[in-house]
This record gives C-alpha cells, structure tokens and sequence, in this order.
C-alpha cells in the first residue's frame, strides 16, 4: 500500500503525484491541510527519520515562525505539535509504502524503491 502525503499545491508533490500517475501506481493522497496529521504517524516518522529530516527549515512557513515556535522544533513532543498546527513545516513529500517512509522526491530513487 502507498501513501503520499503532502500538501496539492506543494511543486514537489505534484511531480511526486505524477510520477505515480505515469508508472500506473495506485496509491492514497493524505492533504495535510485538509484531513491533519495525527502524533501516532509523526511520531513513528520522526522515529524512522529523525526529526531534523522531517521538519522543513527552508520554507516560508518555517521563516515566519516566531523564534519561540522555531524553539518548540527541538523536543519532541513540542515539534509534534508545532507541526500539527503548522503543517507546511512537514518536509513533502512524506511517502509510505509498507510502513516503510522516506521524505523529498527523487525519481530514481522511487523507481529503485517502487518498480522492482
């Protein structure tokens, strides 16, 4: 099963959405805008990642935060709810197949990853 979440006007999850388009994947679109994200995910993704792999510190979101919630980006706990109030912080696409996560779009890695 293949999960893609992310944000539709996000550039990077529209090529990532296409990409699974063109290779006939069938796959579920999470709208972090629309349906959230709940602690249970952020926390196994932060638990297979890191939390500095997940949170995106060079978007616009991230430059507008006052340094007080950048702070919150740090613990744990504090990030998981920053970035269920701020999901555009969440680096995109998040993608999900078999339980297994990865962060960013990269063609050849996802064909390596996907098409065998």
């Amino acid at each position: 099963m293949i999960t893609l979440y992310g944000i539709p006007n996000c550039s990077t999850v529209k090529k990532a959405r296409q990409w699974l388009s063109d290779q006939n994947l069938n796959y579920t679109f999470h709208d972090f805008k629309k349906q959230g994200i709940d602690a249970a995910s952020l926390t196994h993704w932060i638990d297979a990642i890191g939390l500095d792999k997940l949170i995106n510190r060079q978007g616009t979101t991230w430059r507008g935060l006052s340094d007080e919630l950048k702070n919150q980006a740090t613990q744990i706990n504090s990030a998981i709810l920053l970035m269920q109030n701020h999901s555009s912080i969440i680096k995109r696409p998040v993608l999900l197949v078999n339980g297994q996560i990865s962060v960013g779009f990269n063609a050849i890695e996802w064909a390596e990853r996907l098409l065998k």
